[in-house]
């Protein structure tokens, strides 16, 4: 079992920055990869970026790239996904999710662990 909880999820103004946090605890040694969806009200949970434990190896979607960065920091067992630039159609549910293996690692099928959620709200 991995367990995760997410972190840093608040209201910001659009133009503005949040990096969320998703701390890892019990077999994350059996984890391949770490990734970040979202859902909007109303709409399916989508990939925002992946990241591989092991090489650091990071995977976005084009909707964020080069406006999200995703890192991790192995002794903490704690992946971060900074948020730049937001505009109001960033607000949604994130969520931080752990693949043990990369099969369908840019869907959610692939993550067999999921963290609560921690709410991003950009007003415009």
């Amino acid at each position: 079992q991995v367990q995760l909880v997410e972190s840093g999820g608040g209201l910001v103004q659009a133009g503005g920055s949040l990096r969320l946090s998703c701390a890892a605890s019990g077999r994350t040694f059996g984890s391949y990869a770490i990734g970040w969806f979202r859902q909007a009200p109303g709409k399916e949970r989508e990939f925002v970026a992946r990241i591989i434990w092991s090489s650091g190896n990071t995977y976005y979607a084009d909707s964020v790239k080069g406006r999200f960065t995703i890192a991790r920091d192995n002794a903490k067992n704690t992946v971060y996904l900074q948020m730049n630039s937001l505009k109001s159609e960033h607000t949604a549910v994130y969520y931080c999710a752990a693949a043990v293996d990369r099969v369908l690692i840019l869907t959610t099928q692939g993550y067999r662990y999921w963290g609560q959620g921690t709410q991003v709200t950009v007003s415009s």
